[in-house]
């Protein structure tokens, strides 16, 4: 067991440092390039729509040709889709392209979700482990927290020394690293992949019995749908911080404080990933922390909008991410639990589906407040939606079984 959680939190640590090399900027390449609040987080939106469009079809890939086909797809897809993004703010692209850009760029982060934790259960029950999930959960919490860090804090002052294209080449080598040492490291266990009869009919049939296990089965159904809210604020607060502080600080150049931000982020998840087991220890089930995490990260982004200073916005951002961090293994835990190994891929990828299409419908709107508004009435509004998943949650809450 010990290879299997070793690789699955290398993956992790790499997927983590490609991923935030870019986030102290990405937001501002759009702005760069003459686009609005509303355009910018239309552009955005065009990738969780893609997300959404992709889920459940890239899920039944890993369902059936095997989760590392699946991680191997998405590294490919992302490395080329990365350099297309960094062509596009070169040549000054107009909205067009950056939605078309932004929707194949989440095909490629389509392919990861749901084959990756699926190859790390399947893998560890077939050598025999039947422990909770939580503690290996939290590990890749700190892992990605830790990898969060570095590429936040990295990205952000190589930009502040050379420009805000130069992250995304890096990010770019990053992932062709990452495909190789998956292409290495990762082999389907405990998982024999279906190649017998036609793809579109195996896809029916997969995507028919996922459907059974999740959607249908009212304890999954619940917490699926707790999550559209709260992903779509969740990506409107990633993208818009950045100009936010910037506004805050006064200094449009200020590269380095962004980097400041994210690494403040980072450091915050791999806290709430050490803190996981003590929360969850504080209660009998797993739902109750899907609850109180709600509760608090509304508090909290209401708060960030009434700010006025840079360091307690930076501090509440902070806690929005160790918040998030910390009841994020919960949640893992509760859904693998109810999901059985053969529809595991694909059931995780249409949580993610039901994710970002929050992402697609409230990103656009929140940009307009934004727009409309100022950014910090945007913030308020976003703490409000986070509320919305409190009716599914509670529903959840009434049938979920003690673990």
């Amino acid at each position: 067991m010990g290879p299997v959680r070793r690789t699955y939190l290398t993956l992790v640590l790499l997927n983590a440092l490609a991923v935030s090399s870019i986030w102290g900027v990405n937001s501002l390449l759009l702005f760069q390039a003459g686009l609005s609040n509303t355009a910018a987080l239309a552009a955005n939106a065009c990738f969780t729509l893609g997300f959404a469009l992709f889920e459940v079809p890239t899920g039944t890939i890993a369902d059936t040709r095997g989760r590392r086909v699946s991680y191997l797809l998405g590294g490919g897809t992302l490395t080329v889709m990365t350099l297309l993004y960094w062509l596009a703010w070169r040549l000054h692209a107009g909205f067009a392209v950056w939605a078309a850009v932004s929707v194949l760029l989440a095909l490629g982060f389509a392919f990861f979700s749901g084959a990756t934790d699926a190859w790390l259960v399947d893998a560890l029950r077939f050598l025999g482990y039947d422990g909770a999930l939580e503690p290996v959960f939290a590990q890749a919490q700190v892992c990605n927290g830790l990898g969060s860090l570095a590429g936040s804090l990295g990205g952000a002052f190589i930009a502040q020394a050379t420009d805000v294209g130069v992250p995304f080449l890096v990010r770019a080598a990053l992932l062709l690293t990452l495909t190789a040492v998956a292409w290495r490291l990762m082999h389907d266990i405990g998982f024999t992949p279906s190649r017998a009869g036609r793809p579109l009919a195996r896809m029916r049939t997969v995507v028919s019995a996922s459907l059974r296990y999740g959607w249908r089965r009212p304890a999954v159904r619940w917490v699926m749908l707790g999550a559209w809210s709260a992903a779509g604020v969740g990506y409107y607060v990633a993208f818009t911080m950045k100009p936010y502080l910037l506004q805050l600080d006064a200094d449009k150049r200020a590269y380095g404080l962004l980097g400041v931000a994210a690494a403040l982020q980072a450091v915050a998840q791999t806290a709430g990933g050490l803190l996981s087991p003590l929360l969850r220890a504080l209660f009998r089930r797993r739902v109750p922390v899907l609850l109180a995490g709600a509760l608090l990260n509304a508090a909290v982004l209401a708060a960030f909008g009434m700010v006025t200073g840079v360091p307690l916005a930076l501090a509440l951002l902070a806690a929005y991410s160790l918040v998030t961090a910390g009841v994020l293994p919960s949640r893992q835990g509760y859904l693998n639990g109810l999901v059985p190994s053969d529809r595991r891929a694909t059931v995780l990828s249409f949580d993610s589906l039901i994710a970002s299409s929050g992402g697609a419908a409230l990103q656009p709107a929140l940009g307009r407040a934004a727009d409309a508004w100022g950014y910090p009435h945007s913030f308020v509004l976003a703490g409000l939606l986070q509320l919305l998943a409190l009716p599914f949650l509670l529903a959840a809450r009434r049938l979920e079984a003690p673990p």
